[in-house]
């Protein structure tokens, strides 16, 4: 899989199936995204929107547990 989580339409459900480690900082924030049905169809963008989260802050968070896993 070619995705990079930056990618704007990348929907969730294929970011969680991508980078399952990613899946706590959503669960840290109590956001329900994970395994929610619209996950396929919404976005890092959408959901920021949603819980009122800074979303370049979110989505340096998401890059950080992805490195920190790839080590």
């Amino acid at each position: 899989m070619g995705a990079d989580i930056d990618e704007p339409d990348l929907p969730l459900a294929r970011i969680f199936e991508r980078w399952p480690e990613v899946a706590e900082a959503f669960l840290e924030r109590r956001m329900l995204c994970v395994g929610c049905p619209v996950a396929p169809y919404h976005t890092i963008a959408d959901a920021c929107a949603e819980y009122r989260l800074d979303e370049p802050a979110f989505r340096a968070e998401l890059r950080r547990i992805i490195v920190r896993s790839n080590r």
